[in-house]
């Protein structure tokens, strides 16, 4: 079986700062960055709801698309967010 890969976007509660990460088990990450298991930027902003995430088919793909997200611009990764998810509700129980 095949890992699959995915490009996440966590927020903090007023949706003021993003991250951009990349995982191949998004349940577990997500839940490492809201338990604050996470040292450094997300811990530091608060960053833990999962307002966004995007399946990859692989480790490479899923790296290159980490890269492409975190070089464009807050509106870019505003309007991503908004098309998946315009609420910017915490879709963590959607996929435990």
């Amino acid at each position: 079986m095949e890992k699959q890969f995915f490009v996440y976007i966590m927020a903090n509660k007023h949706n003021t700062t993003v991250y951009v990460g990349v995982t191949s088990d998004l349940v577990k990450r997500a839940y490492e960055h809201k338990s604050k298991q996470v040292k450094g930027f997300t811990q530091r902003y608060n960053v833990d709801k999962l307002v966004y995430y995007e399946p990859c088919s692989d480790s490479l793909s899923a790296i290159a698309r980490e890269k492409q997200l975190k070089a464009g611009s807050r509106k870019r990764k505003n309007d991503l967010i908004n098309s998946m998810n315009p609420e910017w509700r915490d879709l963590y129980d959607d996929i435990v």
